[in-house]
């Protein structure tokens, strides 16, 4: 026989889900548990005392004498025997159950015999009576055993012998069936996995300290609208917003250029420190949630399965009911027994008691009891179940006690596991809610950042570029540092691949802050701190995606200087530019774009007047449309690069104050349109690099002014005379080309300074080359060179040879009398410098720090 524990522990559960287990279903489970000890009990009964005691009904009747009242119960029959000698006559009396008292036949037979012969046997007779009491049957004890046995189950209802047992099963399959859902592998899990998120979202230090900042925060708003609500700026409003991500903190929106200042900024004392192990462990609690979630949501199979199972135990319980109740009655101590052995006993029919028949009955009425409760209990259940969507659930209550407003409501099973938990306690689902916020999770990762990243740690991130400016770049962060504000002695802010960058009004300390780079980090600043970059900023670098994620706060620095575009500018249909307008831009002077242009953006024309410089770098995308180049008439410096151009166009011979031309990285295979660029008084620099023109015409000596002229990464075989008639020619680029030699010609350029000519053919210096003697950079390398002439002694401003790459076996020992070259300045095999007399390598190894004028 099973224990009680050991049937009870269907019922038991995990401890952690008892937050999933309402009221009705912890009363459904004691009730199940009482049921189960009615079913043992009713069941250690019958096994140890329960029985069935029969009696043989007898067929004729003597000597009865009824006692009034006392039909339909056991009679009592006084048989008379006398003796020979007279005596007195002895009494037997016989109990019989309800039939008339009758004498069986052996004793009518000795009574017959007594009256007629009464002498006889007198003393034999007088001692059997004195042995027996009662009325003989005939019927040995394994006779009673085995009619017993027979009646017990004949005469017996089968409830009675079976009551245990079928409540035993019931109450196993009502356990079973409202347990069902903690044990089907499908939704085991996932109940498993919330428990186990929920209770460590509720034991989270963070969850702690976010809802004690929310009451900080609302104790803090109530004394200042008691307080100071009077006092306020006009531009502030008291009245909140639920939809901003953070109501103290005044952000602009895109559309239509408005700041959002809901509240007063509040200094909100923390309440609780969060250590570092703290907050890894909120950290990777938010992603848990992030992911359970999107788990979860897509499907209702735990909503439906406790439905279910709900559903049987209703119509279980129906069940039981109504079979249960027809039985009452049936169950009863007396009954009539007709087993058909009268070829065994003797006798027809018996009359049986049953002595667990007040107990059975007493326990059947309290089972029916329970049940009926356990029943009204299910269909409060099913009606909890209907009455409202249990598949939705909003945490709308959550959003209007806590400064989290942006909540999300969730649906399916995630709803139905957290309706199930607010029967328990709605504490966890507020703690819950928590880490279900954006808002909440960006303030973990701003102080978890702010932990990590302290003053001493950013000022040795601090370096100097090139411009010799102090520097800082971060990158891949959950958020802007507060120290990085503290860094007062910044030129340059660089920040890279920081989707939540947040700059606030402490930004007003950096007055040195002049360059702020975002890429790709959209930022979000604060009205003061965008009033600061308005009046400091000079230099903006922003490199996106996509246009839309421009912050809109850029085109309203109306004293920016230089703004840096690099992404795609147009939108997803490429038919139009989404950049917005640069009216307010009025002192830009230089734009860079770097996208995939087809046409130069109408926006440009609205800082067209005031614009010096315009630089386009395509992707390799062919940049048609440039009409509005013609209105941009203070141009000084113009490049566009990687356009796709096959020609000069036409448009640039508009721009009467162009100073410098850049067409790298082009098609252009001609540049006869050259000659147009006369009317270009100022042009002095003209860049053509990297494209694919054959031969330079003539009518390039009509660019009077032209001072450097970069030719490199061409086609060309041969440099026309017309180059150097260019007299105010300085610089001049022609590497990488095709040029078997150099033409005397070159002597001509007294004012040239350096001369690039690597990667040719030429085989041979001409002497007039060395009568440039202005000459600072000389390229030779990579050509087929067989020897330098002594004469390079007369570039005495000489600072920079290349000529490794050539043919040489030796060099010149009249290196040593260019005064300004320097080892490091010379670029050539290791070899042909050992090989130099001793005093001119001194001469080259002196110290390189000696000053010269007029630098490279």
């Amino acid at each position: 026989m099973f224990t009680l524990a050991e049937v009870a522990s269907l019922n038991d559960i995990q401890p952690t889900y008892r937050i999933l287990k309402p009221w009705w279903d912890v009363f459904m489970d004691y009730l199940a548990v009482v049921m189960l000890m009615v079913a043992i009990f009713a069941g250690t009964m019958q096994l140890t005392k329960d029985q069935v005691v029969c009696l043989p009904v007898l067929q004729s009747t003597v000597n009865t004498k009824p006692q009034p009242g006392t039909s339909g119960k056991a009679d009592f029959t006084t048989v008379e025997t006398t003796t020979g000698q007279g005596d007195v006559p002895s009494m037997g009396t016989v109990s019989f159950g309800s039939a008339p008292t009758v004498t069986p036949d052996v004793l009518l037979s000795r009574a017959t015999s007594s009256q007629y012969q009464p002498t006889e046997s007198g003393q034999e007779l007088k001692k059997e009576q004195k042995d027996s009491s009662g009325r003989k049957t005939n019927l040995d004890f394994q006779q009673y055993v085995f009619i017993n046995q027979m009646c017990y189950h004949l005469a017996l209802p089968w409830y009675s012998k079976y009551f245990p047992y079928l409540v035993l099963i019931h109450t196993i399959i009502l356990i079973v069936s409202s347990n069902f859902w903690f044990k089907y592998p499908k939704t085991c899990s996932k109940i498993e996995h919330f428990v186990s998120i929920l209770g460590k979202c509720f034991e989270s230090p963070w969850t702690t300290k976010a809802l004690s900042e929310t009451a900080c925060e609302d104790s803090e708003e109530n004394k200042q609208r008691l307080t100071g609500a009077q006092s306020l700026p006009k531009y502030v409003s008291t009245s909140s917003d639920e939809g901003s991500p953070s109501a103290s903190t005044p952000m602009i929106t895109k559309s239509g250029f408005k700041f959002s200042a809901d509240k007063p900024m509040i200094e909100v004392p923390s309440v609780t420190i969060l250590d570092k192990k703290d907050g890894e462990q909120a950290k990777a609690l938010f992603e848990k949630v992030r992911k359970f979630r999107a788990h979860v949501e897509d499907s209702d199979l735990i909503y439906k399965l406790y439905v279910g199972q709900t559903v049987i135990k209703t119509v279980k319980f129906i069940f039981i009911l109504c079979y249960t109740a027809n039985f009452v009655n049936t169950i009863s101590f007396e009954h009539i027994c007709n087993p058909k052995v009268e070829h065994l006993i003797g006798y027809t029919q018996f009359e049986c008691t049953h002595n667990m028949a007040y107990m059975l009955k007493k326990l059947l009425i309290s089972y029916i009891s329970l049940i009926c409760v356990y029943g009204f209990i299910c269909l409060y259940t099913l009606f909890w179940l209907f009455r409202i969507p249990l598949k939705e659930y909003s945490f709308e209550k959550v959003r209007e006690e806590s400064s989290f407003s942006d909540i999300p409501d969730v649906k399916n099973d995630f709803a139905f596991l957290l309706h199930m938990v607010d029967q328990y306690d709605q504490l966890y689902s507020k703690r819950f809610g928590v880490f279900l916020s954006e808002v909440s999770e960006n303030k973990l990762r701003e102080i978890s950042l702010n932990h990590e990243w302290t003053f001493e740690k950013l000022r040795q991130h601090v370096s100097r570029n090139a411009q010799d400016k102090q520097e800082l770049h971060l990158f891949m962060l959950s958020g802007v540092p507060d120290a990085v504000f503290d860094l007062t002695d910044l030129d340059v802010l660089k920040l890279e691949l920081i989707p939540e960058a947040k700059i606030p009004a402490k930004i007003s300390q950096m007055t040195n802050l002049q360059e702020l780079h975002l890429c790709h980090c959209p930022a979000k600043v604060e009205q003061t701190a965008f009033s600061f970059l308005r009046d400091h900023l000079r230099c903006l670098h922003v490199k996106f995606t996509d246009v839309a994620e421009i912050p809109a706060w850029v085109y309203l620095l109306k004293n920016l200087r230089e703004l840096y575009l690099i992404g795609n500018l147009n939108s997803e249909n490429n038919k139009m530019i989404g950049l917005e307008s640069l009216r307010e831009l009025r002192h830009l002077k230089i734009l860079h774009v770097k996208s995939n242009l087809t046409k130069i953006p109408p926006n440009i024309t609205d800082v067209a007047p005031h614009l010096t410089k315009l630089v386009i770098h395509n992707d390799g995308t062919k940049l048609v449309v440039l009409n509005s180049l013609k209105k941009m008439t203070n141009v000084a410096e113009l490049e566009l690069q990687n356009c796709e151009l096959e020609r000069i166009p036409h448009a640039i011979f508009s721009l009467s104050n162009l100073q410098e031309l850049d067409l790298k990285s082009n098609s252009i295979r001609t540049i006869e349109e050259i000659i147009s660029f006369q009317h270009l008084k100022r042009l002095t620099c003209l860049k053509l690099w990297h494209n694919k023109i054959v031969n330079i015409p003539s009518s390039i000596t009509h660019i009077k002014n032209l001072e450097s002229l970069y030719l490199s990464n061409n086609k060309l075989e041969s440099l026309p005379a017309a180059v150097f008639s260019l007299q105010k020619l300085r610089c001049l680029d022609v590497s990488y080309n095709s040029i078997a030699s150099i033409p005397v010609e070159i002597g001509l350029l007294q004012n040239l300074q350096h001369f690039h000519i690597t990667g040719n053919k030429v085989d041979v210096l001409p002497k007039q080359l060395f009568k440039c003697v202005k000459l600072r950079t000389l390229s030779l390398g990579q050509n087929c060179i067989t020897s330098i002439p002594d004469k390079v002694s007369q570039l005495l401003q000489l600072t920079h040879l290349e000529l490794k790459g050539n043919c040489l076996d030796r060099l010149p020992a009249t290196l040593g009398q260019c005064q300004l070259l320097r080892k490091s300045g010379l670029v050539v095999e290791d070899h042909l410098f050992d090989a130099l007399p001793s005093e001119v390598k001194e001469v080259l190894n002196q110290d390189t720090s000696i000053p010269f004028a007029n630098g490279i």
